[in-house]
């Protein structure tokens, strides 16, 4: 009965964080950088309009590499935005970036668009070859309606309902008109590969007094509930040893793995299985309104940067090496994948990046899920 009871309370306390774990309690971990007295300044981060304007000088300094556009055949944000893309390369492997799901979010937008910057104008040998083997799609801005209100969530212009839109992508439904349009899109699209660029609150990596700065994730844990009868358990473990590899040596990065619910005193944490969360639907096939009747799936791997802007948790003097260390992650893991470089890595070395021992699963379809146990998928 204790024990239940304990699972219990833990569970309430976890969902708890899932809402609020990027709390300015966390940023005294991070002396010198985020503001603990909300002086957080977002004018150094990009707005929705600014965003349109490099992506249009972008476009047209490429000499026609990079093709811009918006989903408005699909419909436009709640508050009547639209949803921006930039298509670059010419090669069968597609890609899909997106950034900025959560409006408070900000730092990956630029990273992200950075990245297309290079890939309009670089004619590096690597560059080249990305270029000539995929197909890259950009959604720099995902939820451009809570990044101007600088939220987290998007808000329902009938209800005012505030939707997370990265727990939308639901076989019972979409709330919010970006998550029925950008489903549409990508289900158009079908691409092969997807990373989606996040930011998240404050913890230490395990067994050290180091903030981190860069997490590594995938949304259906590998050897969880889900992942292993769905075919990605593998290539995802691999994609993420890759990127850990390649930026373990990068200045000020602290890299470990995405984990919820961390205990530094029982020196436990969790990883999360998120059905609902974009990159989960589309590791899954989810077919909604049978505009995917086939199932299209394909992996799908999450970066995570620490800080965001709605809870005064970003420093101005960190913000240029936070957007650089999702730069470089980007830029090396699209080259290892499309280079087949990924594919050489063994998914055990997933493990040797660092992270608290696994206590459960935390779920959004059966609650706390022990160490261990398997959900039936």
């Amino acid at each position: 009965m204790k024990s239940i009871k304990r699972l219990i309370k833990m569970t309430s306390a976890l969902m708890i964080l899932m809402v609020a774990f990027s709390s300015a309690t966390y940023a005294a971990l991070q002396p010198g950088g985020p503001s603990t007295n909300g002086n957080t300044n977002i004018n150094s981060t990009l707005s929705y309009q600014e965003v349109i304007k490099i992506l249009e000088d972008i476009e047209g300094s490429s000499k026609g590499k990079v093709d811009v556009f918006t989903l408005d055949q699909y419909g436009k944000s709640e508050q009547g935005r639209s949803i921006y893309v930039a298509k670059v390369g010419k090669g069968p492997q597609k890609i899909w970036i997106q950034a900025q799901i959560h409006g408070n979010e900000k730092l990956v937008t630029e990273a992200a668009l950075q990245l297309l910057k290079t890939y309009a104008k670089s004619g590096e040998k690597d560059v080249e070859k990305v270029l000539e083997e995929s197909t890259l799609y950009f959604i720099p801005m995902y939820n451009p309606d809570g990044a101007e209100m600088n939220l987290r969530q998007t808000k329902l212009t009938d209800s005012g309902k505030l939707i997370d839109l990265n727990r939308d992508w639901t076989a019972a439904g979409f709330e919010a008109v970006e998550s029925r349009v950008v489903y549409a899109y990508w289900a158009d699209v079908n691409p092969d590969f997807a990373i989606d660029l996040h930011h998240q609150g404050f913890k230490q990596v395990y067994g050290t007094n180091e903030s981190t700065s860069f997490s590594l994730g995938i949304s259906l844990a590998p050897d969880g509930p889900t992942l292993p009868s769905i075919g990605y358990n593998e290539i995802t473990k691999q994609m993420m040893a890759y990127v850990y590899d390649e930026l373990k040596d990068y200045g000020y990065t602290h890299i470990d793995r995405y984990q919820v619910g961390v205990d530094r005193e029982a020196g436990t944490g969790y990883d999360i299985d998120i059905r609902g969360g974009v990159v989960s639907a589309m590791m899954m096939g989810l077919n909604y309104k049978n505009l995917n009747p086939e199932g299209h799936s394909h992996p799908a791997v999450f970066f995570e940067t620490k800080g965001n802007t709605s809870e005064s948790s970003l420093g101005q003097k960190s913000n240029g090496y936070l957007t650089k260390q999702n730069y470089l992650a980007l830029k090396s893991l699209v080259h290892g994948y499309v280079t087949g470089e990924v594919e050489k890595v063994n998914p055990d070395d997933w493990y040797n990046i660092p992270y608290y021992p696994l206590a459960g699963y935390l779920t959004d379809y059966n609650g706390v899920i022990p160490a261990g146990a398997n959900s039936g998928y």
